[in-house]
């Protein structure tokens, strides 16, 4: 019982990921790479543009460009004295003319507006305008979108496809990115047998190892795959000092338990040490943090629990925005998960004195509907699922209650 008492408490899921956010370094190493190659990594540097976008004033429609003061009658009578395709550059227009336009091209000098072609009327090359257009109607205007010199992308930021675009639209060629990230995985227990191979009486396949590794692809990380472990605490602090070696970060699933044959946590207390153990969640609970000593420096260590769903979800919750901050994200915004306000078409009558992360799917009238079972090791309610219920502790929830939703789009590239 004293034991008991001396036991540190478990640390709230805000304050264990406040912990992580603030230990996280970010990778120092930056390298420029194609744009086109850019996809999924985060700048090193704050992107300026060189130019205005659009770089001249341009028609947002095909049709006419004419003087707005020609066509006040409504129904003015035009000469077409020019044609401009997208990529060209016209003649200045003279009074009482037109150019035929197409979407893009650039505003010739005189004309102030663009009339749309279902507006117009021609006969050979003369064009009848049934429309009194305003000075400037259906122009873009020349850095109405980019000016010179603004910063278009911030430091930090993780280049999608809408970043990517943004980049070549001002003729970017390379941008400076944060080197990837290095993380080394391994899982641990003499029951784990990959897919493949026979499965003995009281074996399980590694579905973590899968689960994981496409989590970390998908982030971009630079992977290196120690497989299975032997339940032993010499085979796992050899793996952990490999591991340490050229990796900024080491992740590992099963073995952070109390168990006699979890042997990660004091492996990990041997080789470094761990500063944090234990989450007030459910799934999840066991969750270590720490750091593996090498030669130079320093590895971060995280260890997940074993039981898939709440390997998955710890992932989710705590892994992927302390690998976000050590890319270089540092927006709060971009760190953590948008989260909707929805209502629960269910009950769960009994409330958990840990915060709980409980799978559900929106339903055709707009409400959750939650999987029947919520267990760590029932992986089929991951697929069934569209996300997280946030439910925090001491929290029973009633059919028609307003619950917090994390949708597992905004979690998983």
């Amino acid at each position: 019982m004293a034991g008991a008492a001396n036991k540190p408490p478990m640390l709230m899921v805000r304050e264990a990921l406040d912990f992580l956010l603030a230990a996280a370094r970010p990778v120092p190493d930056m390298e420029t790479v194609p744009t086109l190659e850019a996809n999924g990594r985060v700048l090193a540097q704050a992107q300026v543009s060189g130019m205005n976008v659009p770089s001249a004033d341009n028609t947002q429609m095909d049709g006419y460009a004419v003087r707005a003061e020609d066509c006040a009658s409504g129904a003015a009578t035009l000469t077409v004295s020019q044609r401009i395709p997208a990529g060209h550059v016209g003649q200045p227009l003279l009074p009482g003319t037109a150019a035929r336009i197409f979407t893009g091209a650039m505003i010739p000098e005189g004309a102030d507006a663009v009339v749309m072609q279902e507006q117009c009327e021609l006969a050979g090359n003369v064009v009848t305008v049934n429309h009194a257009p305003k000075s400037g109607e259906w122009i873009r205007r020349a850095g109405e979108d980019i000016t010179h010199g603004s910063v278009i992308l911030a430091e930090g930021t993780r280049l999608r496809s809408p970043e990517l675009g943004l980049a070549a639209s001002v003729g970017l060629a390379q941008l400076p990115v944060r080197r990837r990230l290095r993380v080394a995985v391994f899982f641990t227990g003499d029951e784990l047998t990959m897919p493949g191979e026979p499965l003995a009486p009281g074996a399980i396949y590694n579905s973590n190892r899968f689960t994981l590794r496409a989590l970390l692809q998908n982030l971009g990380c630079e992977l290196t795959d120690f497989g299975i472990v032997p339940d032993s605490l010499d085979a796992t602090r050899a793996v952990l000092r490999k591991a340490a070696a050229g990796n900024d970060l080491i992740i590992t699933s099963g073995g952070v338990s109390v168990g006699e044959e979890d042997h990660v946590k004091p492996a990990v207390e041997a080789e470094g040490k761990l500063t944090m153990w234990q989450i007030a969640m459910k799934p999840g609970k066991p969750l270590a943090f720490g750091e593996v000593l090498n030669e130079n420096n320093a590895a971060f260590f995280m260890g997940l629990p074993g039981n898939p769903v709440s390997s998955f979800v710890t992932f989710l919750i705590f892994v992927r925005p302390f690998i976000l901050k050590l890319q270089g994200v540092h927006d709060a915004a971009a760190l953590a998960p948008k989260a909707y306000q929805l209502r629960a078409d269910f009950d769960w009558p009994k409330a958990d004195r840990r915060n709980e992360f409980l799978r559900a799917r929106l339903n055709d009238q707009g409400g959750l509907e939650l999987f029947a079972n919520q267990g760590s090791g029932v992986l089929t309610s991951t697929v069934w699922a569209d996300g997280l219920i946030d439910n925090p502790p001491g929290q029973a929830i009633r059919r028609g209650d307003v619950v917090r939703f994390i949708p597992f789009s905004e979690v998983m590239p």
